[in-house]
C-alpha cells in the first residue's frame, strides 16, 4: 500500500513486489486482471490502469502503481495523469493529490482532473484553491475545468468566487460556450441570482436539456413556479428536448402552483414519451398531487413504484397530515418500518399528521417513543410538531412549558406556532407572554402584532387593540394585505378585501347578496368572531361578506360550469368564516369542490422551511354529500402569480 505521501520506501516496496507474485494468479482468474512485469512499459502500464479504473479497483491500482515504482520507471504526462484519475474514481483523493504534486509536468487534464474530484466530493474550497494554483502554473483552462470548478462556486456563500471565475470566461471567451454556459448559469441559479443566471441563458447561441433544465430549476427554487412554467411553455414549444430531471423539475414548480390541471398535463406528456420513471420524478408526482389536494392519485402514484425511497414515503406521509387525515398517517407509518428505516423528516411528517388530525394522545405516545429510542434524530422541528399539537388541543401551560424546557434553542416559528393557537382559544394570559416573547426576537414581523391586537379583540379588550395598533404606527411595522386570486382561461383575477376595482364588482355582490340567503336557509351561521371590529352585528355580516376569498369564490361561480373545481389562492392564512362559506356553497351550489389553497410567502432559511409548513392550520371541510372539500395549504417561496 502507498504511503501516505504517494510513495513507498524501496525496502516496503521491494517487500510489495515479493507479495504480488504469490498473488497474481488468484488475481488474474478473479477480475482478470494481471499486474505487468518488471520489464513492463507503458501500453501494459496503461492497460492495467485502465482495467483498475473500470473496476474501480483501488487495491489492484495500488500495486501496479508501486509495481512502477520498484520498476524505476517514470511515467510520461499522459500515465500520471491515468494515475490521478484511477485514485479519484476510487476515491483515494489524497493519494491522487500525492501523485499530482509529484509529476514534474501536467497537463491541463491532469488538473481538471483533480479539480473535479473535490468538487464531485463537495470539497469546494480545495477545488478552488486548486484552480488559483493551476493558474498561477502558468496552464491555461479548458472548457471542462471552467465548467467544474464553477460547481465548487454554488451557494450563497461563494457567489464572489463565481463572479472572479466569470470574469475569466469572459476574458477566455468561454462565456457563450453551451457547456460551460449550462454551469454558469447553474452556479447563479443556485446562489440565487436568478436574474443573472437568466441573462446567461439568453446569451447562449445553443441550448442542451441540461441549460434548459438549470434555469427552469433556477426559477422553481427561487419560488417563482408561474415564471418557470411560463419558460417550459416557451422552450417546450421551441423544440426544448426533456428529461427525468426537468420533468422532475416543472413537477417541483407546480407543486408551489398547487395546479392541478397543469399537473394532470404534464404527467400526461411524461407517459406520452415514455420516459423512465424514476424514484425522483415519482416523488414529485405524489407531493404535487397531495398538494392539488388528489390524494388518491398521491396514492395510485405510490402504489404503482416498483421502488420507494424513504423520500416516497415522507412525501406520502406528508400528503396525508397536510390534508388532516391522522389514522392514515399512523397506518402508512407502520407499513414503512417493513421497507425503508425512518428518518428525521419522516418523524416530522408523523408528528405533524397527528396535530392536523386532531390525534393528541397518538402524537405524544409516538414522540415520547422517539425520544427514548431514536434521541439523535430529533430537533427543533419535532418539538415545534409537539408544541403545535399540544397549542390545537387547548394545552398552551403544557405547550409553554416545553418550549421553556426543550434541549434547543427556541425559534420564531415554534413561538410563533403557540401564539395562533393563543388565538383560536382566546387565552389572553399566555397570549401576551409569547407575543412579548416575539416582539423581542423579531420586532418587524407585522403578523405577531396582528395576532396579539386580535387576541385583545376576541376578548373585548379594546383599549388593548388600540395600544397594539398604535405601536405598529410607532415603529412603523405594516402588515401585508390580504388577497385572494384565481385562475379562469389562463389569466389571473386578483381580489383584496371589500374589492371595489374588479371590474365586475357590481355582479359579484349582487351574487354573493344571493349566495348567502341560500346558504343560510341551509344552515349557515356566519361566524361574527372572524371580525375583530367593535361594530354591530349586521355591520359584521356585511365585512364578512366583503373577504377576498368569498369574493373570489363567487367570481368563480359565475364564470365556471357546475360539476368542476373551483380553486382559489390566498396570500395570508383563511379565515374560520370564509371556510365554512367554501363547505356550504359547495353543498347548495352543486359544485363538486371548492378548494381554498393558502400560499404562504415565506422568508426563511432552508432548515426553516420544513418546520414553517408544518406550522400553517389545515382543516378539512367536509360536506354531507358523498364527496370531500379540502382546506389545502401549499407552502412554498413567494408567489409572484398576484
Amino acid at each position: 500500500m502507498l504511503a501516505a505521501r504517494g510513495l513507498l520506501r524501496p525496502e516496503a516496496a521491494a517487500r510489495g513486489l515479493a507479495l504480488q507474485h504469490c498473488f497474481v494468479a488468484p488475481l488474474r482468474a478473479a477480475s482478470g486482471m494481471a499486474l505487468p512485469g518488471a520489464s513492463a512499459r507503458f501500453h501494459e502500464y496503461e492497460a492495467a490502469i485502465t482495467a483498475c479504473i473500470e473496476r474501480r479497483a483501488l487495491w489492484e491500482g495500488r500495486q501496479v502503481h508501486a509495481r512502477m515504482i520498484t520498476a524505476r520507471y517514470r511515467p510520461a504526462v499522459f500515465l500520471g495523469t491515468r494515475l490521478v484519475t484511477m485514485y479519484v474514481r476510487c476515491g483515494a483523493l489524497d493519494d491522487a493529490r500525492n501523485v499530482l504534486d509529484r509529476m514534474p509536468e501536467r497537463s491541463v487534464v491532469s488538473w481538471t482532473t483533480m479539480i473535479s474530484g473535490y468538487s464531485q466530493t463537495e470539497r469546494h474550497v480545495e477545488a478552488l484553491d486548486l484552480f488559483i494554483k493551476m493558474l498561477r502554473a502558468g496552464c491555461i483552462p479548458n472548457e471542462y475545468t471552467l465548467a467544474t470548478v464553477l460547481t465548487s462556486c454554488s451557494g450563497p456563500q461563494s457567489i464572489y468566487q463565481g463572479k472572479q471565475v466569470h470574469s475569466l470566461l469572459v476574458k477566455t471567451n468561454f462565456e457563450s460556450h453551451m457547456f460551460v454556459g449550462s454551469s454558469l448559469l447553474d452556479m447563479y441559479a443556485k446562489s440565487e441570482n436568478i436574474q443573472e443566471a437568466r441573462r446567461v441563458f439568453d446569451t447562449l447561441p445553443e441550448r442542451d436539456v441540461v441549460s434548459c433544465t438549470a434555469i427552469i430549476s433556477g426559477y422553481a427554487q427561487k419560488g417563482l413556479d408561474e415564471e418557470a412554467l411560463d419558460l417550459f411553455r416557451q422552450l417546450y414549444s421551441e423544440g426544448m428536448q426533456c428529461n427525468h430531471v426537468t420533468f422532475t423539475t416543472l413537477v417541483t414548480a407546480l407543486s408551489g402552483l398547487a395546479s392541478l390541471d397543469y399537473g394532470k398535463q404534464v404527467h400526461a406528456l411524461i407517459l406520452r414519451k415514455e420516459l423512465p420513471f424514476f424514484v425522483a420524478l415519482q416523488n414529485s408526482l405524489i407531493d404535487m398531487y397531495s398538494k392539488c389536494g388528489k390524494l388518491l392519485y398521491s396514492r395510485r402514484v405510490f402504489d404503482n413504484m416498483l421502488e420507494r425511497s424513504v423520500v416516497s414515503w415522507n412525501a406520502m406521509l406528508m400528503g396525508y397530515g397536510r390534508h388532516g387525515l391522522g389514522h392514515e398517517v399512523i397506518s402508512l407509518f407502520k407499513d414503512l418500518h417493513k421497507e425503508v428505516k425512518p428518518d428525521s423528516v419522516t418523524l416530522l411528517a408523523v408528528l405533524s399528521g397527528c396535530s392536523h388530525g386532531g390525534l393528541v394522545d397518538e402524537g405524544l405516545d409516538i414522540f415520547d417513543t422517539v425520544v427514548k429510542e431514536q434521541s439523535a434524530l430529533l430537533h427543533t422541528g419535532h418539538y415545534g410538531c409537539i408544541i403545535d399539537l399540544l397549542g390545537r388541543s387547548g394545552r398552551l401551560e403544557k405547550a409553554l412549558n416545553l418550549i421553556e424546557n426543550m434541549p434547543f434553542e427556541s425559534t420564531p416559528s415554534i413561538w410563533g406556532s403557540l401564539l395562533g393557537a393563543c388565538r383560536v382559544h382566546a387565552n389572553v394570559h399566555v397570549g401576551e407572554l409569547v407575543a412579548q416573547k416575539l416582539l423581542e426576537m423579531e420586532p418587524e414581523n407585522a403578523g405577531n402584532y396582528v395576532i396579539l391586537s386580535n387576541i385583545y379583540a376576541a376578548a373585548g379588550m379594546w383599549k388593548d387593540v388600540f395600544k397594539v395598533r398604535k405601536l405598529m404606527l410607532e415603529k412603523t411595522v405594516t402588515k401585508e394585505p390580504g388577497q385572494s386570486w384565481i385562475i379562469l382561461d389562463k389569466v389571473i383575477h386578483t381580489f383584496h378585501s371589500s374589492e371595489r376595482f374588479h371590474p365586475s364588482k357590481k355582479d359579484i355582490n349582487a351574487k354573493i347578496k344571493e349566495i348567502f340567503v341560500d346558504i343560510k336557509a341551509a344552515g349557515f351561521v356566519p361566524d361574527l368572531s372572524c371580525v375583530l371590529h367593535d361594530v354591530d352585528d349586521e355591520q359584521k355580516e356585511r365585512m364578512l361578506l366583503g373577504h377576498s376569498e368569498k369574493l373570489a369564490i363567487t367570481f368563480g361561480l359565475m364564470n365556471t360550469p357546475p360539476g368542476l373545481t373551483i380553486r382559489v389562492m390566498k396570500n395570508l392564512r383563511i379565515c374560520v368564516d370564509c371556510h365554512n362559506f367554501a363547505k356550504f356553497v359547495s353543498k347548495t351550489e352543486d359544485w363538486s369542490m371548492i378548494f381554498l389553497i393558502q400560499v404562504i410567502p415565506l422568508e426563511l432559511h432552508r432548515d426553516d422551511l420544513l418546520m414553517a409548513i408544518l406550522f400553517i392550520t389545515r382543516s378539512p371541510i367536509r360536506s354531507q354529500k358523498l364527496h370531500t372539500n379540502h382546506l389545502t395549504f401549499t407552502s412554498k417561496g413567494k408567489n409572484n402569480m398576484i
